[in-house]
């Protein structure tokens, strides 16, 4: 029989086992209600701000740590992350961009009201978070030394200037958009034009802003989804620059879409810059064709090239450089434009016509700048592309897709599996017959650059060969024995087989299947007829300042690109 003494010794055992099982619970499970307190919140805060970037004239855009020491437009708080405008780059916090979006305005792509018929406008003033190093317009002395919000930025002109010098000079004063005045797409300018529009008029020659000669407004075209996937960068900071209308995002808007704007914009005068690779220049230069179809030949823009692809061969050629990595500052890109000269590049038809099938497939017709292939280089096209189609995300990077080129070159050289091509090929030059030495791979080349910046048809540069040019009318027929082959040629350890010079170039693939491309566009293709022949030409600009030793031998001084010729359209 148990005593008190033992039922008081078990009941507070029992009551020390359920607290040890209370507090144990509460250890496990507040940490966890915690954490699904803060995600609640953190999302409901995120569903806040989205909501405001939804709706805000801003064009918003949230960082967790900004790049250098930034401070709240509103509050004047330093900051450490927070949201940022990529058109009037205004920066503030979280807990204040609700008033930041009633308070300040942003860059207004067209002004409002009768402020269209005026020729000129006031700065727009935003303060503090001045870029670095940047001077005062008045007193010629560094601004944003201070460690707050101080000093002042106009959005348009990018000029800079202290507090006490914008009470005492610059209250009233016009802005004359800078340095980039000539490239820039003025709010007043499209005020007129939309006012010209509504009146049905179309005489917009005579409306330029500033009364200048030389306007030459620049639209910005950039792939975000191109090489080392720096577009959306580049993007930000040519809005900061520009009008945010002239810039836009071709994952996002159509070239032949954007490039409606040169309508509106005096004849012959605008200028293309393509923030891509050799692809999306060929998606460019396609709506540019279309222009063409429509009637619209003299409002065809020029265009230049910012290469962000892995290749980048038509860039090369123009002298825009093998690719771009933000080595070069963005307001050297566009004095790059302003300088540049205008040149006309060849554009080539490709027309594929299967054998068999008693002629009732429609040819496949592509548009060549660059070059045609068939053999090593095509093969190791296309087993890249269809490794990019399974894991696209691990091609994000330059580096990376030139190491996988690397990879499947060196695995051809073992396997050959393009031997014989002079078997299975006829290759005509201008309706007349070449005999073919044993090769693997035959390329017909427009520019002087192929395989990410070797000048193929010049090989070594030991032998007397005519030079290629890309507005000649004529296309460059080379061979090669094997993807070493075309190693040793990229490093001019070889020449390669070359066969001649032609207007048309007629290949008939006689039997099995070969690896093609076109532009770096792979394809596994059967026995066929390919008919190079000329299209068009299209109308680009070339900077010098690029130029190599190599290059100064194999390109000639530019030639006005303005005069439209039969063969052209």
């Amino acid at each position: 029989m148990e005593g008190p003494g033992s039922r008081s010794v078990a009941a507070s055992s029992g009551l020390a086992d359920c607290s040890l099982v209370f507090w144990t619970l509460c250890s496990v499970l507040l940490p966890v209600l915690i954490t699904l307190w803060c995600s609640f919140q953190r999302s409901r805060r995120q569903l806040l701000i989205r909501d405001i970037f939804r709706k805000s004239k801003h064009d918003w855009h949230y960082t967790d740590l900004f790049g250098q020491p930034t401070y709240c437009c509103v509050c004047a708080q330093h900051i450490l992350q927070g949201a940022f405008c990529s058109c009037c780059g205004l920066r503030v916090g979280e807990d204040c961009l609700k008033a930041a979006d009633r308070r300040f305005l942003c860059k207004e792509i067209m002004m409002r009201g009768s402020a269209g018929a005026h020729s000129s406008m006031p700065h727009h003033w935003i303060r503090g978070n001045v870029p670095l190093c940047s001077c005062c317009m008045v007193c010629k002395q560094q601004c944003g030394t201070q460690p707050k919000l101080c000093d002042y930025r106009c959005v348009w002109c990018q000029y800079t200037v202290h507090d006490e010098c914008m009470m005492d000079h610059l209250k009233t004063q016009e802005c004359t958009f800078g340095e980039f005045r000539d490239l820039i797409i003025p709010p007043y300018y499209l005020s007129t034009i939309n006012q010209l529009r509504k009146d049905k008029r179309t005489s917009y020659e005579k409306v330029v802003p500033y009364s200048r000669k030389h306007w030459m407004p620049v639209i910005v075209l950039a792939n975000t989804r191109s090489g080392n996937n720096m577009g959306e960068t580049l993007l930000r900071e040519f809005k900061i620059l520009l009008n945010p209308v002239q810039v836009f995002d071709l994952s996002k808007t159509a070239p032949a879409k954007a490039l409606q704007l040169c309508l509106l914009l005096p004849c012959n005068a605008v200028r293309v810059l393509v923030c891509g690779g050799d692809g999306t220049v060929g998606w460019v230069l396609d709506a540019i064709d279309e222009m063409k179809i429509k009637g619209q030949e003299r409002y065809i823009p020029q265009v230049a090239i910012l290469p962000l692809g892995t290749g980048n061969d038509l860039s090369n050629t123009l002298g825009w450089g093998a690719g771009y990595a933000g080595e070069v500052p963005v307001e050297q890109i566009l004095r790059n434009v302003m300088e540049a000269d205008g040149i006309k590049l060849d554009r080539w038809k490709v027309q594929v016509t299967n054998k068999g099938y008693y002629n009732l497939r429609k040819p496949k017709v592509f548009t060549m700048n660059n070059y045609f292939s068939i053999g090593p280089d095509a093969l190791m096209a296309l087993n890249f592309h269809a490794h990019r189609e399974k894991t696209p995300s691990l091609f994000s990077s330059r580096i990376i897709n030139k190491a996988v080129y690397f990879f499947y070159g060196t695995k051809d050289c073992l396997v050959q599996e393009c031997k014989d091509l002079n078997r299975k090929v006829e290759l005509e030059l201008d309706g007349e017959r070449i005999e073919l030495p044993n090769l693997e791979g035959i390329i017909v080349l427009n520019i002087g650059y192929w395989g990410g910046g070797c000048r193929l048809w010049e090989g070594m540069g030991d032998e007397p060969y005519p030079l290629s040019r890309h507005d000649d009318g004529l296309l460059e027929v080379v061979g090669v024995h094997g993807s070493f082959h075309c190693a040793q040629i990229q490093v001019k350890l070889a020449n390669p087989v070359r066969l001649g010079q032609a207007h048309t170039v007629r290949l008939i693939l006689k039997s099995s299947k070969m690896p093609m491309q076109v532009d770096g566009e792979p394809w596994a293709q059967g026995p066929c007829t390919v008919t190079i022949t000329h299209k068009t030409r299209a109308l680009m600009l070339y900077h010098s300042g690029e130029q190599t030793d190599d290059d100064a031998s194999s390109t000639s001084e530019p030639e006005p690109a303005r005069e439209q010729t039969d063969e052209d359209e």
